[in-house]
């Protein structure tokens, strides 16, 4: 398995088998092109056998220098479990980490309790929210009217 920061040319491979990825659910749209060319140095794909099994997607706030963000980490359903979103995090951790980070923040939603799950288990913590979501804390409408999420922070 080879590791390395993305690159702008990663787009189309990923975004054309994200909505799989995700069980068909409709993704594609929340990862513009803007991401693979502006935050190639915080963002990281696996490759086995020259296709891309795994992904993170992430930058330092510029609003929080001391944080840093995840938008979106992916693993082909074939390849969970074989420790390639761990050692995409542990890149990522260590890349922000170097650039003065103390904390990373991402999200999910409250139906994925495969990523509440692992998220949970990579040692984030669920931030308190402001309702609840099959007994998990949720922030309510955070990306929209109806858009709960459950939100995650982790100190470096």
């Amino acid at each position: 398995m080879d590791y390395r920061n993305v690159l702008e040319s990663d787009y189309i491979p990923v975004i054309s088998v994200i909505d799989t990825w995700w069980g068909g659910r409709h993704m594609a749209d929340m990862l513009p092109k803007l991401f693979f060319q502006h935050f190639q140095d915080t963002s990281f794909v696996a490759e086995q056998d020259g296709q891309i099994i795994g992904f993170l997607i992430g930058f330092v706030s510029q609003t929080i220098p001391t944080e840093a963000y995840v938008h979106f980490i992916g693993v082909h359903p074939d390849c969970r479990k074989d420790g390639v979103a761990k050692h995409l995090y542990q890149m990522f951790f260590e890349k922000v980490r170097e650039k003065g980070c103390n904390a990373v923040r991402c999200v999910t939603s409250p139906v994925n309790k495969t990523s509440i799950a692992f998220h949970t288990r990579m040692g984030f913590r669920i931030e308190k929210g402001t309702g609840m979501v099959d007994d998990i804390p949720v922030t309510i409408n955070y990306d929209g009217i109806g858009q709960d999420r459950v939100l995650f922070v982790k100190e470096l």
